[in-house]
């Protein structure tokens, strides 16, 4: 096992084994990937969890690449029944609405009042942000 160190928090990692990669898929549908090693020992290959894209190379390695989960960077103002209003570091503000399909019935009338309340929410914290911003 060779470890390179990059950086206080990311280490790169490489592990040769000879093995067979089998691939077989659930009852679900799911696709699951194992690496049979032809001298299995235990903690030869670090365990990890994470989103990512493995494919077979041309040359017969099997390549995994974890995908960084990106996290939303905006900040929550207003929070309601079925919609919520955040603030987004690009200096945007988000409305968002979510409505689960049993409620769809009542999405235009929920929308109507959640978007009064935020409407009322927005008039109100802009004259306060313009306030702010000229006593400065």
């Amino acid at each position: 096992m060779m470890k390179t160190k990059m950086n206080e928090k990311e280490a790169v990692k490489t592990v040769t084994l000879e093995a067979q990669v089998a691939v077989s898929k659930t009852e679900t549908g799911t696709n699951i990937v194992q690496v049979l090693p032809d001298n299995p020992c235990v903690g030869q290959v670090e365990a990890f969890r994470g989103l990512g894209y493995g494919q077979m190379l041309s040359t017969g390695a099997f390549e995994f690449t974890r995908h960084k989960i990106i996290r939303s960077q905006a900040k929550t103002l207003l929070r309601l029944a079925h919609s919520s209003l955040s603030h987004c570091k690009d200096k945007t503000h988000r409305f968002t609405f979510i409505v689960k399909d049993e409620n769809l019935e009542e999405f235009s009338r929920w929308l109507m009042l959640e978007a009064q309340q935020t409407a009322a929410y927005m008039c109100k914290h802009f004259k306060s942000y313009n306030r702010k911003k000229e006593a400065a």
